[in-house]
């Protein structure tokens, strides 16, 4: 069974997106998988058809690089963030930026909506996380967490928790409702955290090489996967849309995949000529996104 699934990991390159002139940093499907953003040093965002290869529309106001990019649930509505120490909301369709949350001194390393596109979170170098309310005319944060000790690299949200994983070696959950912090200490810094699709675990990229799989509720760690490079690059990680796969990036260009429960490789293979730098699953079929520093974004199926 799990040979037969393995066997429909997307491994067959179908297209190559190019235009951005540099590493490309963030590559990420919108909610329904139809399309994607793409960001990084060129400082332009780009919104892809990754089905045709069609570019849709470059977005063009950063002053420095862009090292995140998401889209709301219901497409209308983008954020991004990086050297300019602002997150940029933006108007999908016009292309134009609605506002710039201030707060962040220093780059901004990790941007994401909340499930109702009212509230966006950020990361920084600056050890904080903040959180921003896109129906206000104010740009400051309406919440500040600055209990890490180091630069926050990740952050993603549930309907009721900011969790954010650090160079500190922690990943931070806090409770919005409770006014709860947890912290699990993985011992090592983190660079990538992302959920499970049924929301019941954390997947943790760290930099000795490893990337752990956390119980969210309890910490325990369950499994670790090894056997590609992470030792000075932020690079994603991911489930496939089952939950039955680990996926992730390597410094030497190669991509990898681990069975989930028992974390034994069932396939690697070199996709890109330099470091990668984030990956992307489609959310219903076998299709995956990959971005580079060496300047592409290939899509697999």
């Amino acid at each position: 069974m799990a040979a037969a699934a393995a066997a429909r990991l997307p491994r067959t390159e179908a297209r190559v997106l190019s235009g951005h002139e540099g590493a490309v940093l963030a590559v990420r499907f919108n909610r329904d998988g139809n399309y994607c953003l793409s960001c990084g040093k060129d400082r332009i965002i780009r919104l892809w058809n990754p089905h045709t290869g069609a570019l849709v529309k470059p977005y063009k106001s950063h002053g420095r690089e862009v090292r995140d990019v998401n889209s709301s649930s219901d497409n209308a509505k983008l954020v991004s963030c990086g050297g300019d120490r602002q997150v940029f909301y933006w108007d999908v369709a016009s292309a134009r930026v609605i506002r710039k949350f201030r707060g962040h001194n220093s780059e901004i390393n990790s941007v994401k909506f909340n499930e109702f596109n009212t509230v966006v979170v950020s990361a920084g170098y600056d050890r904080t996380v903040r959180a921003f309310d896109c129906r206000s005319q104010s740009s400051d944060p309406i919440q500040t967490i600055d209990t890490f000790q180091d630069s926050v690299m990740s952050v993603n949200l549930t309907n009721t928790e900011i969790i954010a994983g650090s160079v500190d070696g922690t990943i931070r959950t806090f409770d919005i409702r409770m006014g709860r912090e947890t912290v699990d200490n993985l011992g090592h810094p983190v660079n990538c955290i992302s959920l499970s699709n049924d929301r019941n675990c954390l997947l943790a990229n760290c930099l000795d090489s490893t990337v752990r799989l956390l119980d969210k509720s309890t910490g325990e760690l369950l499994q670790e996967y090894k056997g590609h490079i992470c030792k000075s690059f932020k690079m994603d990680c991911c489930l496939t849309n089952d939950d039955a796969f680990v996926v992730g990036g390597s410094e030497d260009g190669y991509i990898f995949f681990w069975e989930l429960v028992d974390a034994p490789v069932v396939s690697s293979f070199r996709a890109h000529s330099s470091v990668v730098t984030s990956v992307s699953y489609h959310p219903t079929r076998a299709c995956m996104l990959t971005s580079s520093v060496d300047g592409t974004i290939r899509v697999w199926t």
